[in-house]
Formats: C-alpha cells, sequence, structure tokens
C-alpha cells in the first residue's frame, strides 16, 4: 500500500468520543476548503459504524451546507432513524466551530435476491493505456506549476486516467458535456465492502462537474474562469465492487441554469458491472 493511500485510511478513520458522536480530522484540498468528497467519506463511515455488519450501504444522499475549514476537525453526529427488518437509516450532521457544515442520510441493507438488469457499459479504452494523472498534467504548459503540484498532491492516493482531454487541459470551444475517467486506489485495500464505498464515495467528487465545463468550453478553477462549489450529491450503489480495482466512471451534464450545473454518472467495474449510480449538482459560475 502506498503512504498516500494509508494517510487517505487514516484521515476516513474516525475517533468515537461518544455514542453516536464522531471527530474526523481535515485536510486543505486543492482550493483552500475541505474536499467535499472528504467529508462526504468521512460521515458515511460515521454512518455505518452504527449499522450491523450484515447490512450494506445501498444509497446516501447530501447537502453541502458551508465551506469546511481544513484548519480545524470536523464533529459527525449520528441520528438513528430506523432499523427495520431489512433497511437501516442514519442521518449524519457534520459540524464545524459551531455550525453544520455538511448534512447526510445514508441507508443500508441486509442482502436479499431480486430482480437484476442494468444498461450496458460504454465503450471505453482499457486504463492500461491512458496516461496517469501524472504524465497528463506534466505536458500543461499553461498550469501554474502550484495547480499542477496541488493536483498530484491531491491524487497520490488514487490512480485517476481521463479517457480525453479534461477541461483544464483544452478549453476554450464547448465539447460535447460527457467525461469519462477509470480509477482506483493506489494499493490494495481489506475486504470490508464499507471501504469500498466509502473509497468511491471520495472519488465520486473529483470530477463529476467537469462535463458542466465541457459543455461551455470552461477549464475550471486551475485556469481561473470558474468558482463554484458543490451543493448536493447522491449515489446508489447498486452491485459489490472494489475500489482498488479499476471502475470507469462515465459523466454527463443534462443541463446547467442559474449558476447552477448537474452532473450524472455511473460507475462500472471493468468486467461491465452497473456498481453506482451518482448525481451532483454544483453552484458553476463565470467569475465575478
Amino acid at each position: 500500500m502506498s503512504k498516500a493511500l494509508q494517510g487517505l485510511l487514516d484521515l476516513l478513520d474516525l475517533e468515537q468520543i461518544e455514542e453516536n458522536i464522531f471527530r474526523g480530522q481535515s485536510r486543505s484540498a486543492v482550493v483552500p476548503r475541505v474536499f467535499g468528497g472528504q467529508v462526504a467519506a468521512q460521515a458515511l463511515v460515521a454512518a455505518g459504524r452504527t449499522v450491523p455488519e450484515d447490512r450494506l450501504a445501498h444509497s446516501l444522499h447530501a447537502y453541502f451546507l458551508r465551506i469546511g475549514d481544513p484548519g480545524a476537525p470536523i464533529v459527525y453526529t449520528v441520528d438513528r432513524m430506523n432499523d427495520g427488518r431489512s433497511f437501516t437509516t442514519r442521518r449524519v450532521v457534520a459540524v464545524q466551530h459551531g455550525q453544520p457544515i455538511f448534512a447526510l442520510s445514508a441507508s443500508f441493507q441486509k442482502y436479499e435476491e431480486g430482480f437484476d438488469h442494468q444498461v450496458p457499459m460504454p465503450a471505453s479504452p482499457d486504463p492500461a493505456t491512458l496516461p496517469t494523472s501524472e504524465e497528463r498534467l506534466s505536458g500543461y504548459d499553461h498550469l501554474d506549476h502550484h495547480v499542477v503540484d496541488k493536483f498530484l498532491e491531491a491524487r497520490e492516493a488514487v490512480d485517476l486516467r481521463y479517457v480525453d482531454e479534461p477541461p483544464y487541459g483544452r478549453f476554450g470551444e464547448p465539447r460535447e458535456p460527457h467525461s469519462q475517467v477509470w480509477f482506483r486506489t493506489n494499493g490494495k485495500l481489506s475486504d470490508d465492502p464499507l471501504l469500498h464505498v466509502v473509497l468511491a464515495t471520495y472519488v465520486s467528487d473529483m470530477t463529476l462537474l467537469d462535463s458542466v465545463l465541457l459543455a461551455h468550453g470552461r477549464g475550471g478553477w486551475a485556469v481561473g474562469d470558474v468558482v463554484g462549489a458543490s451543493l448536493d450529491h447522491a449515489m446508489w450503489f447498486h452491485r459489490p465492487f472494489r475500489a482498488d480495482e479499476w471502475l470507469l466512471y462515465d459523466q454527463e451534464s443534462p443541463s446547467a441554469y442559474g449558476g447552477r450545473g448537474l452532473g450524472q454518472a455511473r460507475i462500472y467495474t471493468q468486467d461491465g458491472r452497473l456498481a453506482i449510480s451518482v448525481i451532483q449538482e454544483g453552484v458553476v459560475r463565470a467569475p465575478r
């Protein structure tokens, strides 16, 4: 396991300070605030710590309420909403400096047999044939080296490979609002199903709004032609998967309006199983 991945796992491993109350550390993201994927992943960890082991996460719905302070710990309080025969529901609120910064509802289900169908996996190249983040970013002379360093630092724990040029790589003209990324952790993980769901949640916030930027020929915060932030985030976990094996993140934007942009995506295993559906809306504005 890479040192960076171990550091990420340590970041997501919360301290229990009271029944239903947990504390997590925070750190800066590529922008000077707590990365939204970190808060979502930590909140899911808090919820999962109060759920029987035989119940697996099947959905989460979350709102980003305030910008997180990377210099302060985050306290997560868990409300045990329901413990049914098949489903368990938890609500988690993340607090910093006495104010809620994030709220999450998550549902867990005891495994059962049922109907089974899915949309097919779209065509995509083998991830092994694609450039790594370091290889791709090293070719962008228009990016400030501090920006490149922050990108690489943020992605040390995850091998993330774009199929086509990311928004900050080629911008100025609108493109199809569709983006594909392959990802996996930089190292093997334990077999704990919650851990794989938590890592996928963490990564899911990295690139989902890229397709909004592509539609308008914008490069994003890395080139300073957009300001934005995540507003809400939802995920449905359909089938078992491993975050330490290649996953295809197929993303598109059906709409942008009123200073907001919508991204939706499906995540597939390399052998074509639909593992996760994701939807997120975020603030996407031209700088004022």
